[in-house]
């Protein structure tokens, strides 16, 4: 499209004989943005935009907003192009959006922006332990100067690409009026009796001794290498009973196993019970039939017999021998196995150790089975000091004790 301007058709004339002619192709695109913001800027465009559509129906937009203790970057450039396309798009068929702007100044990223400059400044490598020895209330002083850090870099941001917001009265999640609003709902839920009182799994820091948003979980995740573990654990059968019987559960979280109350299986999967050949001793194992290769070696079948195979349905309702006793029931079911059927074969036995204090598949599972709730590990991810053997130690510390 080739770019024009208007030119009056005489000084000191109207608007009505405008004509236009093109833009010298000399000039750059970054000067022509710049020269057209300016004239936005001196003629007041958004303000008359508003003034103009004032008592037309509401199209009601808060920015969903951004951290100012933070740079923008290249992605907020996208995300706020596409935010502009609704409102214009609002706007043009007749509607007032007042395009209200805010500031995100509270949450994980602005304590740990903060804490990076207590440990740079006076050598102190923060955890909520220091953070309460400096004293909340200073802690809180340096979030709030810091989350403004950026603040003329939004605005000068947000201008550039032309997106219209209006600064003048933005809301603030720290301000007073904000939380007291937040409160204001919750109130409201509660005395609706929408609610209450429960648990839900999520992402934690032990460092930090708070839960963990999604959102915050990926601002810094990295992979790192587990320990993972077969462990056969025996099932309780009928008096009378020879036969050693011991199904085959693979974890990546040995510290769980601690706090394991049930063990699940697929009802539909195909399940196999082996015993070795040529053993002087009858004792079996079971586990995922699919599994057995990846299991206990290609070879496996010169190794082992099969005694039999079955439905994952035959094992449902069975009991078998916890794997660690260190922690007492105080209610719900324990040392059952279940059905479920996100239990897959396409990893470890095809019998999945259940720790519903621990993760989230476990946890709906326990509420839907009425299973027990062990949840030993204090705030700071540390076992209790009475705990045989890892007692007060960090609980990813612990793998190699538990295993061992």
């Amino acid at each position: 499209m080739t770019a024009v301007r208007p030119v009056p058709a005489a000084a000191g004339g109207d608007d009505k004989g405008r004509r236009f002619r093109l833009l010298p192709t000399d000039r750059s695109p970054d000067e022509l943005e710049k020269e057209m913001l300016s004239r936005w800027k001196e003629e007041g465009l958004f303000q008359k935009t508003l003034a103009q559509a004032q008592g037309k129906p509401e199209f009601v937009f808060f920015e969903g907003p951004p951290t100012a203790n933070g740079k923008p970057g290249i992605h907020h450039v996208f995300s706020r192009t596409v935010k502009d396309l609704f409102c214009r798009y609002r706007a043009m068929s007749g509607n007032h959006v007042a395009r209200k702007a805010g500031w995100d100044t509270h949450g994980l990223p602005v304590e740990i922006e903060v804490e990076k400059r207590i440990e740079k400044d006076f050598g102190i490598r923060t955890a909520k332990q220091q953070i309460e020895q400096i004293g909340v209330a200073r802690f809180n002083e340096m979030c709030r100067e810091s989350v403004w850090r950026y603040r003329t870099d939004w605005e000068e941001l947000s201008e550039r690409i032309g997106y219209w917001l209006d600064y003048s009265d933005p809301y603030v999640t720290y301000s007073n009026n904000y939380i007291e609003s937040v409160w204001w709902a919750l109130a409201t839920m509660f005395r609706r009796g929408r609610l209450y009182r429960g648990h839900k799994v999520l992402p934690y820091c032990a460092r930090c001794g708070t839960t963990l948003s999604s959102h915050e979980v990926a601002q810094g995740y990295k992979d790192v290498k587990d320990p993972s573990a077969y462990v056969a654990l025996d099932l309780v059968e009928e008096k009378g009973t020879k036969t050693r019987r011991r199904i085959l559960v693979w974890t990546t979280t040995p510290w769980t196993l601690v706090s394991n109350v049930a063990l699940a299986v697929n009802p539909t999967l195909e399940y196999v019970e082996l015993r070795k050949r040529k053993s002087e001793t009858d004792e079996t194992i079971i586990l995922a039939l699919s599994r057995t290769p990846a299991v206990l070696g290609d070879d496996f079948a010169g190794r082992w017999e099969t005694v039999r195979s079955f439905r994952g349905s035959e094992l449902v309702g069975g009991r078998y021998k916890r794997p660690l006793d260190w922690i007492e029931y105080k209610e719900g079911k324990h040392e059952i196995i279940i059905g479920e059927s996100f239990v897959s074969a396409d990893e470890g036995t095809g019998v999945v150790h259940m720790a519903p204090a621990f993760g989230a598949d476990d946890y709906a599972a326990g509420q839907r089975n009425g299973l027990a709730f062990l949840q030993p590990v204090n705030l700071r991810g540390e076992f209790p000091e009475d705990m045989p053997l890892v007692g007060g130690m960090f609980v990813k510390e612990a793998d190699s004790v538990i295993l061992e």
